[in-house]
């Protein structure tokens, strides 16, 4: 039987010297194809060694380090699904993750053990492993003690790979189920897409907890057999210092911003460079013209979502178009719909649905908010809004639902006004997105008190920071008394938008 797990896949495209250079670190280590292999191995068998039970979850919030992808691909290796969390998440999140997906193993930072492991024990999780970024951690003391040898378990298209948490528009975050097939399908397209050749390398700088980072970048190179050049952390001065030696860098919008403001950043630089892709957030116009004044290569921004992979993208032979995420990909089914379901004229502004072999098999535990997000003929229903011009680029107007995108991550207003609602003194809240210069878009909460209660902006930010990954936490809070409405007595966030937009301008 032909095995379809993933990590067979890129396994297979491994090169055929096992001893040539795989990843190349920000702080001096390298890191073979057969470390990788030798490293996947021993990771899969430690967990292979618990005992659980097949499909079980294994949840990661650690810092970046190679080890932690190693640690990715060791548990696709041994068959189980990967769940990776945020490293700015905090004690209310994770307790919130760790309950609704009952993982079996839990693995975090040395240095946040002590909270982690009550959360997860209390939960029911039998295992907690820690992983430093700097190859330390209980993880790899163990699995030091096993076998450099291991095979692949046997997966089919439609068992499960990896669960991603992905925040509720309303309320709870949900997990995106993705298959095997799902991601590997994915991979394979891109691979042809975006014109992946021989001696291709990698800048790898982004998170790794997310679509981005984990699968389109990682499994681009590995697919590829190709080296990659890690970074732990973005710093614009020592990724523009390398762009000579790689090849194919991927980005968030704000990362082609802070390389723009380095003066080093030319031609020069960049000379060797195939291909800058961007996406997460919307790239603005201004920043794709720069760039390619700058450095005379054209940004390719795709457009993509935890539920579906890649969707999208520019050509790679072709006219890349500022402000477009492209064409759907080869296999891909989009189209644009208005409320009552009807095809919306080309070039009008409707609801993105798509179809295809990188679509999630539904949320995790949650049946009726799955069927509830998919169409009766099977399109899902992404929740952005846009339109599809005469060519047939693909432009997102905006999230239907309010969506703020704060420097590629994806900030659900509701929850925040959630956690600001149950403040002492807090009678209501509106958070909206107004723009930013560094961040594209960030958060501002404007805050009703409970008659005679006195609510101070900073002390409720204050708060918010205790209970919420950085990148949440509106930037401004305003105490008003009363709130914009229309006649059913919503909010107005559009009108809250415009009062505010140019309040970091």
């Amino acid at each position: 039987m032909d095995n379809r797990n993933l990590f067979a896949a890129l396994r297979a495209a491994f090169p055929q010297d096992l001893d040539t250079v795989a990843v190349e670190t920000d702080n001096g280590l390298a890191y073979s194809w057969r470390d990788l292999e030798r490293g996947t191995a021993m990771i899969a068998n430690l967990l292979q060694s618990l005992g659980i039970e097949a499909g079980a979850r294994v949840a990661v919030q650690v810092e970046k380090s190679v080890e932690a992808m190693m640690l990715y691909l060791a548990t696709l290796r041994a068959g189980y699904v990967f769940l990776p969390l945020n490293t700015a998440y905090q004690k209310a999140e994770i307790e919130y993750f760790v309950g609704n997906a009952e993982p079996a193993v839990v693995v975090c930072s040395p240095a946040n053990f002590g909270w982690v492991s009550k959360i997860a024990f209390q939960a029911g999780t039998h295992h907690v492993f820690t992983l430093g970024d700097d190859r330390t951690g209980s993880l790899l003391q163990r699995a030091a003690q096993h076998s450099d040898r291991q095979e692949p378990v046997q997966r089919g298209d439609d068992d499960l790979a990896a669960i991603l948490y992905t925040s509720g528009t309303t309320g709870r975050s949900k997990g995106a189920m993705l298959s095997h097939g799902n991601l590997r399908s994915n991979a394979e397209v891109l691979k042809e897409y975006w014109g992946w050749k021989q001696g291709d390398v990698l800048i790898h700088a982004l998170p790794i907890f997310h679509v981005h980072g984990l699968f389109v970048a990682i499994h681009g190179a590995l697919l590829n057999g190709s080296r990659m050049l890690w970074f732990a952390k973005f710093d614009p001065k020592k990724v523009i210092e390398r762009m000579p030696d790689a090849t194919v860098f991927m980005g968030v919008p704000t990362l082609y911003v802070r390389m723009l403001a380095e003066s080093r950043l030319n031609k020069v630089v960049a000379r060797n460079m195939r291909l800058f892709v961007s996406g997460s957030a919307p790239l603005l116009l201004e920043t794709f013209n720069e760039w390619k004044e700058r450095t005379g290569q054209t940004i390719l921004e795709r457009y993509g979502m935890s539920e579906t992979v890649m969707l999208t993208s520019n050509p790679y032979e072709g006219e890349r178009r500022g402000g477009t995420v492209g064409f759907p990909l080869p296999g891909v089914q989009l189209r644009v719909r208005d409320d009552q379901g009807n095809e919306v004229p080309t070039g009008e502004i409707g609801g993105i649905q798509v179809r295809g072999p990188s679509v999630f098999q539904g949320y995790w535990r949650m049946p009726e908010k799955t069927k509830e997000e998919f169409t009766e003929d099977g399109f899902f229903k992404t929740g952005d809004v846009g339109k599809v011009d005469g060519r047939g680029y693909v432009t997102i107007v905006g999230r239907s639902k309010d969506l703020i995108i704060s420097g590629g991550y994806n900030v659900y207003p509701a929850e925040i006004e959630g956690y600001i609602n149950d403040m002492p003194g807090v009678a209501e809240s509106a958070v909206v997105g107004v723009p930013h210069p560094d961040f594209g878009e960030v958060g501002v909460a404007i805050v009703i008190p409970k008659p005679g209660a006195e609510v101070e902006p900073e002390q409720l930010i204050g708060t918010l920071k205790s209970q919420l990954a950085n990148f949440k936490i509106p930037k401004k809070c305003f105490v008003v008394n009363e709130l914009p409405r229309n006649t059913m007595g919503k909010v107005q966030k559009n009108l809250l938008r415009e009062q505010h937009k140019t309040l970091f301008a």
